[in-house]
Order: structure tokens, then sequence, then C-alpha cells
């Protein structure tokens, strides 16, 4: 499958636009991402990095500029693009197999389908073994693996990941990043991270993107210089220590 290009151009938020207190959140973002890559946003806390994502998934409408996939423009949620939210956004009724199976279910697939879709996200999130359990018997790490088995196994084009790991602990964290970068080898699909942490956006993405704060506009986009597969040992590459040592002083000047 050819995955479409995703385009932000101009993008403006202002929230209470008519009301005294009106906010001005995005300023005339503009941004491309790589069909097939991995794009890592980075920016200080409430700048608007989610409010970009729910732009781009259809779900909060920008007040000027376009989101174009493919060229089509973009104004409501389309089976093209997914999203994993931080939160656990899955049924706590639904075993881990139904949780996973919910959009295809949705889209009238074939139950025979269904299930070996199914399976095979399970397999590659590490769930196998616990299709029947219900999510108040998982771990907070494991609820979020089948957040992203559920997402990938509608097939979206875009898949966008809104802080997805940043509820979880060190280990738990550094474990779901190389799931994420064995379902994206195996799937191809374009990934658009929101993240705090410089190290996992370095480590997980092709390239970073530096946002400032309110009224935020993007500082500057880095090209992280690490060959894919990703191995742990890429973690201390000196060239990582760079790059963190780059994006965090840009940080820091952009809030001063």
């Amino acid at each position: 499958m050819t995955v479409a290009k995703l385009e932000v151009q101009g993008v403006k938020k202002i929230f209470n636009e008519s009301q005294a207190n009106a906010t001005l959140t995005l300023n005339e973002v503009d941004l491309t991402v790589p069909s097939g890559g991995i794009t890592s946003i980075i920016g200080p806390s409430g700048c608007g990095k989610s409010t970009l994502l729910y732009i781009i998934a259809g779900l909060v409408p920008p007040t000027a500029g376009q989101i174009l996939v493919g060229g089509e423009r973009i104004t409501k949620p389309d089976p093209k693009i997914g999203i994993v939210f931080q939160e656990f956004r899955i049924f706590p009724w639904l075993t881990v197999e139904r949780n996973v199976t919910f959009g295809l279910q949705l889209a009238r697939e074939a139950a025979e389908k269904r299930k070996a879709t199914a399976a095979s996200f399970i397999r590659m999130v590490g769930l196998e073994g616990f299709e029947q359990h219900y999510p108040k018997q998982l771990s907070g790490g494991m609820k979020q693996r089948v957040a992203i088995a559920q997402t990938f196994a509608c097939d979206p084009e875009i898949v966008l990941m809104d802080e997805p790991l940043g509820s979880l602990d060190a280990l738990t964290r550094e474990l779901l990043q190389e799931e994420i970068l064995k379902i994206w080898a195996a799937s191809g699909k374009t990934i658009l991270l929101v993240t705090h942490s410089i190290d996992e956006a370095i480590y997980l993405g092709q390239q970073v993107v530096v946002m400032s704060p309110r009224p935020t506009r993007i500082l500057r986009q880095f090209d992280v210089p690490l060959p894919y597969p990703r191995m742990p040992s890429m973690r201390t590459d000196p060239a990582v220590a760079d790059l963190r040592l780059q994006i965090w002083e840009l940080l820091r000047s952009g809030m001063s």
C-alpha cells in the first residue's frame, strides 16, 4: 500500500476566539511528515502539541490553515488516520481480543478476518495468552499495548501517538518503545509521535520537530543520525548525546 504524505499548512488555532480570554495556541504551523517514517514532536508542556494532533485527526477544527493527506483536505475523522492517546482508550467491558477487533467490527469485516488480524497484532505487541483477559486484569503497560494493537489493526495510513508512553514506568516505557519500532517496521505506517522525552523522540524518530512555547511555532527540525533498525546500544551513541544537547539548548532558549 502506498502511504499518503501528511502536510500541515499554515495551521493556526485560537481558543475562545470571540471572547476576552482568547488564546492563540498554534501560530501558522507548517510541517511535512515523510511517508512511511516516524516523526517525533517535542516542546514545552501546554504548547499545543496535542492540539496539533487533534487537528490532524479531524477532532478539532483549525482556526486557519489546512491538513492534507495525499493532497486531500482533512476536516473530520478519517479512516486513513488512527490515533493512540496517552490515556488507555480501551473498553473495560471487552476482552483484549474484542478490543483489538472493535474497529474492524464497525467496518463490517468478516469474523474470520477480524480474528486473524487480532491474533497477528496481539502477537506483535506481546500479549499472546491474554486474548480473553479484560482490561482490569492487565497492567498499565499491557493496556497501552492493547490500545496500540487496536489502532494498527484498523490499518490506517497514518498513526498519531499522543504521549502514549508518558504514564508508564521507565522500564516498561523502553520495552514499549521497542514494540512500537517493531510494529512500525512490519507495517510501514507513517507515525507522528508527541512526547515530552528528548531521548524517546530521538530513539524512535527519523526526525525530531521542536516546538516553541505558546503561541506555538516550529523552532527547528532535526534529522536523527541513527540507522534503522534501532538497537538499545544506540541510546548511548555519542551522536545521540550531541543531538540531545542541541534539542535541550533550543528548548531552553525558546522558553527564556
